[in-house]
Formats: C-alpha cells, structure tokens, sequence
C-alpha cells in the first residue's frame, strides 16, 4: 500500500477524478428516470458516485497569537454535533498534550480558513479519553479524563468550551468547571439520555464508573476486562461497553447496580473493541477491534448483518466514524489509509492515501460530517496529520 500511495496522490491531484467503470451521473439519472433502478438503489449508487470523487483541500490554519497550535502536529480531532468546531489534541516537545478548539466557519468560504484558539486553563497533561459534553446546551462543555502522575492522581475534567479564547465571542462567563477523582480511565462517554441525565461514564479497569455531575452521585459496575469503548444509546436507556476481552454488554440505567440484571445485551468481537457508534434509533451498533473488523450489530436479533472489509488494524486504538445523513462508515487503518463504506450494504466506496509516508506516528485523525463548518456547509471528510489540516468535500 505505501509503495501505491505517490501514485493514488497524483491521482488525487487531478482537476477531475473517476468513478468505477459504468457508474457516471447522467446514465444513472436517465436509469432511474426509466424505472430500471429502484429508488434504494439509485440512492446508493449516487452516495458511492459522490463520495469515491471527493477531492482534497489543504485548509489554511490562520491565527493571531504566534503560540497558539498554527505549528503544532496533530495528536487528534474531535467535532462537535453541528461541526462548526474541532476539539484538537496537539502533541507537546515535553512529552505532554496542548488543546485548543477550532473554529471552522471559514470552510463554507472558498479559501477554506481556520482559526485556532488555545485555553489558558488547560494543563499540559496527557488524556487518554475526551469527548463534547451538553451541560448548559449543546456541546457546551468538554469531558477530558487526564491521565495520573507521580504527585498528580487521574482525574476527569468537564472543562467548558467558553474557556478557550475566542471559541464563544460575547460569553464572558466559563460556566460549570468540575473535576472528579476517579482511576485511569480507558474510556469516556456524555449521556444524552433522560435516565441518565447530566451524567457521564467512564470506563475503567474491570469497571464501568457512572457519575452525575450535578449531585456528585457514582454508580460502579463491575466487569471482568477493562472497558476501552463507550456510548449511551439516546432512545433507550442503555449504556454499551466495548471490552478489551472482545465483549460488548449493554448497561440497562433503570437498573441499580446490585446483583446482575443490569447487563441486558451481549455481543462478541474476537479481540479488544476499541471503537462503538449507536445508530440513532437504537436498533443498530456498528463495532470495531484491534483485528480490523468492523460490524454492523443488530440488537433485537443480536446478530451480526454487515461487516465492512478492507479495515487494518493490527494493535491500535483507532476510532469509528459513522454518518446516517450520508450513509457512510469510515475509519483510518494503522496503514494510514482512510477508507469509506456503505453503511447499509458494507460496499468500499473509496480509499484515501495519507499526504505522508505511512508511519505509528503519523496515523490521520478524521471527522466526517454532512455538514462540515456548520449547517451551511457541504458533506465532506477533515483530515488532520502532522500539522496540517486536509479538506475532502464532495464538490
């Protein structure tokens, strides 16, 4: 794959690129138009034609403060629900982390600009698990779960997003700011669901923590392998786990944490599950482990109806992205390769080089979204690797 890799970038360069031989716009157009499509399958057709001709944009990352994370390479990315902004976990000379948001209104703009902020009141200490929180409204607070040090005990931290300079312009005032004493945790995750409201989870060692922030209240529930995926499910009250033994259980929230009625699904990978992404009606789960496979779940059948090839994966924690809008499911390989499926029918729609050299340090972070730079915007994926942020719109 690295030896493909100049020429799939050359490739990339050119001003128009080519779908698979027989898929072209106007001969689906006239197909479905005659009847000899079905409307599911002209759908699927056209997201494949769209998707497998998305091309790549450099996206200019302007600043006013010289020290802010202009120059900084890229550890990881995390957008918000309405992707306007992107939490950015950028890697420190010293060996610790240095965070900042980005706004990205500026890529609905043909000169496709950023614009980084930095928090002052952020450590410079490493995270092992981070996510958007929706205290006050939505996306309004960040969850970083710090990592311990020798004179330092772990913690997680609901830092608010109003914080970072600039992020929030006219809001003064930064909001809640809690910090709760808890082991190293593996894993994070904001629940949006009414039985579990103003909560988060963290996923411990051979433990699932379930704190409410307003009344300080915790629930454990014991596990038998260390918890390395999270997700609340939003129309029922079920709390996933991914599990480094390879099990994934549902959490039942209107259960108490005594005896063993709590755990209420239960599915199997065959290595550590480092990445899990509801669907949003809480039928479906999409799964991936450190084999590279990756499935699509059905939960009342609790059986497995798509698995999506293709995906490396040797040792790493990588993560999932799933868009229902656009019906696409993407991941990044340790080959760093990015590559998008088909959610629905677990078809390769198309395969993205790295700009670098493959390398463990230099594994892309993405985030994929209908709407990148706010509800303006236009589907697309963002790639962020060494210091540079990369745009792949539809166009």
């Amino acid at each position: 794959m690295e030896n493909k890799r100049p020429r799939l970038l050359e490739e990339a360069d050119k001003q128009k690129k080519i779908a698979r031989v027989g898929l072209n716009a106007p001969s689906m157009l006239r197909k479905n138009q005659l009847g000899f499509l079905r409307f599911a399958n002209y759908c699927r057709l056209a997201r494949e034609l769209r998707v497998s001709c998305m091309q790549r944009k450099k996206v200019q990352i302007h600043s006013w403060d010289p020290s802010s994370l202009a120059s900084d390479r890229f550890n990881r990315i995390l957008a918000n629900t309405n992707t306007d902004q992107l939490f950015t976990v950028n890697q420190v000379e010293a060996g610790g982390s240095k965070y900042g948001i980005i706004t990205m209104r500026g890529l609905t703009t043909p000169e496709l600009r950023v614009y980084p902020h930095k928090s002052l009141y952020v450590p410079n200490r490493k995270v092992n698990s981070v996510c958007w929180a929706s205290l006050n409204h939505l996306d309004s607070h960040l969850l970083l779960c710090f990592v311990g040090l020798a004179d330092t005990p772990s913690c997680a931290v609901l830092l608010p997003a109003s914080l970072f300079i600039g992020s929030y312009p006219g809001i003064r005032r930064p909001g809640m700011l809690c910090s709760f004493q808890i082991p190293d945790a593996w894993s994070c995750a904001w629940s949006l669901n009414i039985h579990a409201y103003h909560c988060f989870s963290t996923g411990l060692s051979q433990q699932v923590l379930l704190t409410n922030v307003v009344t300080g209240h915790q629930q454990s529930f014991g596990t038998s392998s260390d918890v390395l995926a999270q997700q609340f499910a939003i129309m029922t009250p079920l709390l996933f786990n991914g599990c480094r033994s390879g099990e994934v259980f549902g959490i039942d929230l209107r259960c108490g944490n005594q005896g063993r009625g709590w755990k209420a699904i239960c599915l199997s990978h065959d290595s550590a599950v480092t990445s899990l992404q509801i669907l949003q009606e809480g039928q479906c789960l999409v799964a991936s482990d450190m084999t590279g496979t990756i499935k699509l779940w059905d939960l009342r059948a609790t059986k497995c109806v798509t698995q999506y090839e293709g995906h490396v994966n040797n040792s790493a924690y990588l993560p999932l992205h799933v868009n229902e809008e656009e019906g696409v499911v993407a991941a990044v390989g340790q080959d760093c390769y990015t590559r998008i499926w088909s959610l629905r029918h677990g078809h390769l729609l198309t395969t993205i080089p790295s700009p670098y050299p493959a390398s463990e340090d230099d594994i892309p972070s993405v985030a994929f979204s209908s709407r990148l730079g706010g509800f303006r915007g236009a589907p697309g994926l963002l790639m962020a690797v060494r210091e540079d942020l990369y745009c792949f719109s539809y166009g």
